[in-house]
This record gives C-alpha cells, structure tokens and sequence, in this order.
C-alpha cells in the first residue's frame, strides 16, 4: 500500500535525522529521490543538491534544476533554538513554504505533501491570530520582514516556526485537495537525532535528563520517516490537512496528566 517504486520524491533534510532517514528509506523502496541539504548528501539519489533554506535565491536555482514533475514531497529540514530566530524561521517555516509554493505546479492528482513540524508546535490554536498574519504575507521577502519586524511573537524561532508549519498545512489543505493534492504534517516528539545535543545545550543538561518519556525512550529517526512515508503514500489517499503526532503518547499523556509536565516547557518537549 505504500510502494514508492518509481515515484519521484524531494526530500529536504537529506543529509541526517528524520530527513536522512526518509530518504534513505525511500531509495530502499525504489523511489526516485531528489536529495536537498545544505550539506553534501551522501546517498545513491537520482539527484543531490545542496540548498540553504534561508536563502529564496538558493531554492530558486535547485527548484529550476528538479524535474518538472514530481509526485511527492517531504519537508524534512530545521533548525533548533541555539540558531538566530531569523535564521530559524527562515528554515523551518520561510524556506518549506517558498520551496512547497514553487513545486505545486509540478504536482498533479495523486500527489502528496508532507511536512516535519514538532509537538512544540502544538500550542499553534492559541498563536493563530499571529500566524495568519504570517502566512499572508505574499513571499519569502516579505515573510522574513515580518518576522523582524515581531520579535515578541517569534521569541527563539522554535515554537513558532512549527506552529506555523502545522497552521500552514491546514491552511493550504483546502486548495490543494480539490486539485487531488494532500497535504499534511507530522509532529514528532523527542527523537534522537544530531538536533538532541542542541535541545540538551538550550534547556540545560539537568532539565534534560529530568523528562519523563511514557515509552522509556525516545524514537529513531526511521520511526518518524515511517509516519512520513505513510502520509505521502497511496494508503493515507483520504488524509489531508491532519498533523500527526508522533510521540509514543507523551502528548496524551501530558494531557491527561499521567506524567509531570516540566516547568517552563508547558504540555510538549519540544524535540524532534
């Protein structure tokens, strides 16, 4: 149901974590897997580039080198707190959207989108106001102006950013599935990735090794490339406009109360 053979994928994030695992499984499957990162990417891909999220003439010029029909796209890359708040948002939320907009024209029925937001995402229903301001902002340019322009909203970038990625897909759900086009994001929780040591520098060791984790550990990248695949296979074709939670059931059980929620970090972690 989720045979990826000879599909053409993107995958943003290839060189680690959940990125480079979603593209490597994806070659695993037989996909035809278009790799971005800003780093080499060391994988047997029918395509690697070296693309720097932050920078829209960067994107422009690999989206001119990518085929002109690509059947899915996965929204891998980021950065964590211990970068700029500008460069944060530029990554996880300015760059998705900028490369997202230019490779919807190349989709056609039966294509799919999946985006890697963040359970630190989750408080986006409160932010929504803000978002929206954000999201209608017309480009690149004008998206990162905004963000200059309202460092009380954005903070450290983080949070923000992935609420607005969660809000974004939502938002552009609508349209899109009326051209045959999912769209949806996966939130994941803490994963153990090379972004771990940055989380543990932010919020201190000591907080750190303090989370209650109900699985007893966190997930591996291919755990949350497993989600990622699905959204964007044939067998997720009436998922569209969802944010999947990909944590073991922390949320829940933050939400319930079944395990203590540390202060200063209010109902998510955080980690992806």
């Amino acid at each position: 149901m989720s045979d990826y053979t000879d599909r053409r994928v993107v995958v943003t994030g290839a060189f680690s974590g959940i990125g480079g695992a979603t593209a490597a499984m994806l070659v695993e499957q037989g996909a035809e897997v278009y790799a971005l990162d800003i780093r080499p990417v060391d994988l047997k891909a029918a395509g690697v580039f070296q693309v720097d999220l932050r920078d829209p003439a960067s994107i422009d010029r690999v989206v001119e080198a990518l085929p002109d029909k690509v059947d899915a796209l996965f929204n891998c890359a980021g950065l964590p707190q211990t970068f700029g708040p500008v460069d944060v948002m530029c990554v996880n939320f300015l760059g998705l959207r900028h490369l997202t907009e230019a490779l919807i024209p190349r989709m056609g029925r039966g294509s799919a989108i999946a985006n890697v937001a963040s359970v630190g995402g989750l408080g986006w229903p409160e932010l929504l106001d803000r978002i929206r301001e954000l999201l209608a902002t017309p480009d690149f340019a004008a998206g990162k102006a905004w963000v200059e322009a309202n460092p009380d909203i954005v903070d450290t970038g983080y949070r923000f950013s992935k609420a607005c990625v969660i809000a974004y897909t939502m938002n552009r759900s609508t349209e899109l599935i009326a051209n045959g086009i999912r769209i949806n994001a996966v939130s994941p929780g803490d994963t153990s990735t090379p972004m771990t040591s940055h989380f543990r520098e932010f919020y201190g060791a000591e907080f750190w090794e303090s989370r209650v984790l109900p699985a007893g550990r966190p997930a591996q990248p291919a755990e949350q490339a497993a989600a990622l695949l699905f959204l964007n296979s044939p067998a997720a074709s009436y998922v569209s406009g969802a944010n999947l939670i990909v944590d073991a059931g922390a949320t829940a059980a933050r939400i319930m109360g079944n395990v203590p929620t540390p202060e200063g970090l209010p109902g998510t972690s955080g980690s992806r």
